[in-house]
């Protein structure tokens, strides 16, 4: 016979009076309890009235929960809410783990009122036991349907970041270290950026040691120990999103050298050969870019010799020779060769970078017919920069504001960057010996502050730094908008590629050594 409101008014008059000596009514809160079996109204005063008396009756602390979960199933989205808001009540010393999992499986809802209300309960247990509350997270993430595991994982990326430092102890955040290197044991792509922000956003890894920690982690999804295969759009993006997610972990300190020693290896050689994980991706351009930004902070590296040579190497596949001449001085050939800015902006940089470690490479290392012909094609490229400087400097004289916010100037600006950064580093290697001492700012990064060594004609890098690209700073920062000036012979182009291109989902593929399709988990709810 299923309890009326009456009678649950009655029972709950009779607990509230008892005071001291609530353990000797029972059968009172019992009742209570059989109210989930009874109609709308008589389950929204359960949810209310159970909680209200679940700690004076241990021994049937169970039947509570289980009666409040009912509530939290039930058809009336109403009363869920109700159930769901009061649940954190439950969370006492014993039972905190099995709130966090309940709450946690509850995140599959689609209901958006009802998800925010699991979330609001989530954070409310935090607070009373931070790391309770994360074994029951950690605990679906873990083994959870997927559904349920990917709204963890997005919770812990988004919700801890808020919690303060009483809440997120040093004990906690190593707990959420621990347990998170668990779970890359078997990821897919877009996991491991999610988790990747939930460790680098750590207090307890912002130490020196904690970011190698976190490279170290990185180094481990990446692969590096592989040979890559180009041919593999999957091979390739797990590459592509590792080096991202370690760039703005490396410093003087933390040092980038295996990454950069792979591409050196392993990329670059096989460049015109990468297959692109996304069709509006240009790849090669992508690679170079990544290589360029993390050789700052190479350390010492076992095979630099035959590392700078393969980098020379590529980086004469993109400084052309100039056409022939024929007898009457004219060229002989119907069209100048290409330059290729983008392109030899990053390599050349990663050159310069590189060549600081070696810096009789190009005298010592380079045979002398290979030396001349590189300062042929330096020379040539150096030709090829003084005119579209030239250009892009009166398309852009007296433009400021506004005007420097087109589509159009826009383009101009960042090219002007790239051709004054190749004039610096092709200076640098026209000295006798080859000089590294010159700094740039690659053309797609936000100048940070002035540069102590300007290039000779301060007006173009003024110029150049008139429209520098917005850059979010995050914990696991986004790439810049990839910009491409690569003009055909003659003339500046104005239509430069713009794709941004982030992570936007798992890695195609089966399942393996992490970044694989997760296995399908088909299991019922496990309250």
């Amino acid at each position: 016979m299923a309890v009326t409101i009456e009678e649950l008014y009655r029972n709950y008059g009779i607990l509230a009076d008892a005071k001291d000596n609530l353990s000797q009514h029972k059968d009172a809160y019992q009742a209570i309890l059989d109210g989930v079996k009874g109609g709308p109204k008589e389950k929204r005063l359960a949810a209310q009235f159970i909680p209200k008396f679940f700690s004076s009756f241990p021994e049937l602390a169970d039947a509570a929960i289980n009666a409040q979960l009912d509530l939290c199933e039930d058809e009336d989205v109403s009363i869920r809410r109700q159930a769901i808001k009061e649940l954190p009540r439950f969370a006492t010393s014993e039972n905190i783990f099995r709130v966090a999992d309940i709450l946690t499986q509850l995140l599959q809802t689609d209901d958006t009122a009802e998800f925010n209300q699991v979330n609001a309960a989530l954070i409310s247990i935090f607070k009373m036991d931070a790391k309770g509350t994360l074994g029951g997270l950690f605990s679906q993430i873990l083994q959870g349907e997927d559904i349920v595991r990917e709204r963890a994982i997005k919770f812990l990326s988004t919700k801890l970041k808020t919690l303060t430092e009483d809440v997120m102890t040093k004990e906690v955040e190593e707990y959420v270290f621990a347990e998170t290197k668990k779970v890359m044991e078997d990821v897919t792509g877009e996991e491991f950026v999610l988790l990747m922000r939930v460790v680098s956003g750590l207090r307890v890894l912002q130490s020196v040691n904690g970011r190698q920690q976190l490279v170290e982690l990185v180094v481990e999804q990446a692969d590096l120990g592989q040979a890559l295969n180009p041919a593999d759009p999957d091979v390739v993006d797990r590459l592509l999103q590792c080096t991202r997610q370690a760039l703005p972990l490396f410093s003087k300190n933390v040092h980038s050298t295996r990454f950069v020693t792979y591409f050196c290896e392993n990329v670059l050689p096989n460049l015109s050969t990468l297959t692109s994980p996304v069709a509006e991706l240009d790849i090669q351009l992508e690679v170079l870019k990544l290589l360029a930004e993390m050789s700052p902070f190479c350390g010492d590296m076992e095979k630099l010799e035959a590392n700078l040579n393969t980098l020379f190497t590529k980086l004469v596949e993109f400084m052309p020779l100039p056409p022939e001449e024929v007898e009457n001085g004219e060229n002989s050939a119907s069209e100048e060769p290409k330059l290729q800015f983008s392109y030899v902006e990053c390599l050349l940089f990663s050159f310069h970078q590189l060549g600081r470690k070696l810096p009789d490479f190009l005298v010592d290392k380079v045979d002398a017919e290979h030396l001349k012909d590189f300062k042929i094609r330096l020379q040539y490229f150096a030709r090829g920069l003084q005119v579209y400087i030239r250009q892009l400097r009166v398309a852009l004289q007296g433009k400021t504001g506004d005007a420097l916010k087109t589509e159009e100037n826009k383009i101009k600006v960042v090219a002007l960057k790239i051709t004054n950064n190749i004039n610096v580093l092709i200076k640098d290697l026209f000295h006798n010996p080859p000089s590294y001492k010159s700094t740039v700012t690659l053309s797609w990064k936000p100048v940070q502050k002035p540069e102590a060594a300007a290039p000779k004609r301060p007006s173009g890098e003024e110029m150049g730094s008139g429209g520098s690209t917005k850059k979010q700073i995050t914990p696991l920062p986004r790439r810049d908008a990839r910009q491409i000036y690569n003009p055909p012979s003659g003339k500046y182009s104005a239509t430069i590629g713009n794709f941004n291109y982030e992570q936007r989902g798992g890695f195609r593929g089966g399942r393996g050594r992490g970044f694989g399709v997760r296995g399908n988990r088909s299991r019922g709810r496990i309250y």
